[in-house]
């Protein structure tokens, strides 16, 4: 099926976004999984760990702040990363900055976000709340509001990730991608079926926290009920008529879900197989592979490590066990 208007031009907004922050965003390198034979490259991690910031959403903030006249404060939301990234980001362009975080941010993420001297507000222990409650301070036009996810030109920025892997890899079957808001997913998602329509877009759920699965299946966007996961980074609900729904419905080939116990024997496996320590967020990707692994087999998989910004106490017992 020839893609939607939407994914297309995500897709033709990424390549303008890519030219715009080539300055700022390294390209990130695809590695051969140690957990396989080195004759064989069917398992690569692209590792947004290693971007600046510690994850991908240097790629959307960048994107969209340097859109955004300099003289404006800008206000986000953010369970961390995305706060990260919206700092490193303004640094960059010279915007005031002001981030929102859930009471419960993880202490290494709200301690870089601190460093970089910019105003944070703490608000309730749901990042959705935390959305509302900026988007209300920039309602009177006092500030220009960065959404984490529900906005093209972030989602073109996350899809330069996509651009990249084309380039990386000659054939790509499966992409196993979290699931958060659904910037991430939808970026690379509207590239990869702009340009190589047979890659299958794995969309990787956590049951703790699965708001965008839950919408999709659904149709609609609906209340779901939020426990804490090792994925935080991906915790949340979905904007109210947020644009990533229709783009991820379209370009999501098939959810998988995992559960605490996966998230952390994927921790464990990075960790000592790779010799990578990545937030619960990336290795809930990595846990959807794990989960059916003999489905793939014989494919060339690229698991998404988005990023590495881990509160240690949360995932230390994972690391440690015998």
């Amino acid at each position: 099926m020839k893609p939607s208007e939407t994914v297309l031009s995500i897709a033709a907004g990424s390549i303008k976004a890519r030219e715009r922050m080539k300055d700022v965003v390294i390209e990130t390198p695809c590695l051969r999984s140690k957990a396989q034979p080195a004759t064989e490259s069917g398992l690569m991690l692209k590792c947004e760990n290693f971007q600046h910031t510690g994850s991908f959403k240097l790629r959307g903030a960048m994107s969209k702040l340097s859109t955004l006249p300099t003289d404006m404060p800008v206000i986000t939301a953010s369970s961390g990363n995305h706060g990260i990234a919206c700092c490193h980001a303004a640094m960059t362009t010279g915007h005031e900055l002001t981030v929102v975080l859930p009471e419960n941010v993880a202490k290494a993420k709200l301690a870089l976000i601190e460093g970089y001297g910019v105003r944070t507000i703490l608000h309730s222990r749901d990042a959705s709340l935390c959305e509302v409650h900026a988007k209300s301070l920039a309602a009177d036009g006092s500030y220009s509001y960065v959404s984490p996810y529900n906005d093209p030109v972030v989602m073109a920025g996350q899809g330069t990730i996509g651009l990249e892997l084309l380039e990386q890899l000659p054939r790509i079957d499966n992409v196993f991608i979290s699931m958060g808001g659904g910037g991430l997913i939808s970026g690379i998602g509207s590239v990869l079926k702009a340009h190589s329509p047979g890659t299958r877009i794995i969309g990787v759920s956590a049951t703790n926290s699965a708001a965008l699965a839950a919408c999709m299946e659904a149709g609609r966007i609906v209340e779901t009920e939020h426990f804490d996961t090792l994925a935080d980074g991906c915790a949340g609900g979905v904007d109210e008529n947020s644009a990533t729904l229709t783009v991820s419905i379209e370009v999501i080939d098939r959810v998988i879900h995992c559960s605490e116990a996966e998230i952390g024997d994927a921790l464990y496996r990075l960790a000592w197989t790779d010799k990578m320590v990545v937030e619960g967020a990336a290795a809930l990707a990595y846990a959807a592979y794990l989960s059916d692994e003999a489905a793939f087999a014989g494919q060339t998989n690229v698991i998404l490590m988005c990023g590495a910004n881990f509160d240690r106490s949360k995932i230390a017992p994972f690391l440690t066990r015998p």
